[in-house]
């Protein structure tokens, strides 16, 4: 795992989407993972920009979301389908046939969930997904004690989720209690993961992610056992990294590092 410490937000969504762009323009074709909630929506922004601007092509592009709320409909306000077409989707060139976000209204979960980890070996898998980290650890909908092997399933949520979630709906009471998210173990087969993690409230799981020991209880703790993580955090979120020193100073002397 790669810790890389930005002054802020911005700073930091802008190198996440630089990562993504280089590997498009090494392979076109590439499949992208793709997250929702705040934290990765600067680096859609920032993959627009680049877009409209500087011609970063996603024509070839197949695209996997991580879950999507049970329940709600694609036209809801709050499905995750609506929020990727409204900040990502719409504004960049991927054919909608290469498009894939779970279905929360499926009739058959099972089903569904085992062909979704189908497709995704069928299209080559992912070679990077874009993650965010929840306020008690959890990555994608993998709640405390989820399996660290998990595939791609249906999740109860955890209260804690609910009430961090809450600020989306008009009552508590709207967010669903249940989602289908990948699973840990499908997170950690794509080739390379991005993780962005903003806000004090996020210091202490950052902390036990990154330094911590490996637990199905802080479910983004799996990602030690990665080949190739990017984990970005703002200056508040890093704020309790016992390391801290040592992740800039691997940052300033990556330059003259010998090559791999």
């Amino acid at each position: 795992m790669e810790v890389i410490i930005k002054p802020d937000y911005e700073a930091m969504s802008k190198a996440a989407a630089l990562v993504v762009a280089e590997i498009l323009n090494t392979k076109p074709n590439a499949v992208l993972g793709m997250a929702t909630g705040s934290s990765p929506l600067g680096v859609y922004k920032e993959l627009v920009r680049l877009h409209n601007d500087e011609g970063l092509d996603f024509s070839q592009v197949t695209t996997f979301n991580l879950d999507e709320y049970v329940g709600l409909s694609i036209k809801h306000s709050q499905s995750y389908h609506h929020f990727m077409h409204e900040n990502f989707f719409r504004h960049v060139n991927i054919p909608s046939q290469n498009i894939y976000i779970p279905s929360g209204t499926t009739k058959n979960y099972q089903a569904f969930c085992q062909w979704y980890e189908q497709r995704i070996e069928q299209c080559g898998g992912i070679d990077v997904q874009l993650l965010g980290i929840g306020s008690d650890g959890h990555i994608a909908f993998n709640e405390p004690t989820s399996s660290l092997s998990s595939r791609t399933r249906l999740k109860t949520l955890a209260k804690q989720t609910i009430d961090d979630n809450a600020r989306f709906f008009d009552r508590r009471e709207d967010v669903p209690t249940y989602a289908i998210t990948m699973g840990v173990g499908t997170i950690l087969e794509s080739r390379k993961i991005v993780l962005l993690a903003s806000g004090e409230n996020k210091a202490e799981v950052v902390a036990a992610s990154i330094e911590g020991p490996i637990t199905s209880m802080i479910t983004a703790s799996a990602l030690q056992l990665h080949p190739s993580t990017l984990f970005y955090a703002d200056e508040q979120a890093a704020s309790k990294l016992k390391m801290r020193e040592y992740y800039d100073w691997i940052q300033e002397k990556k330059p003259g590092a010998p090559p791999i």
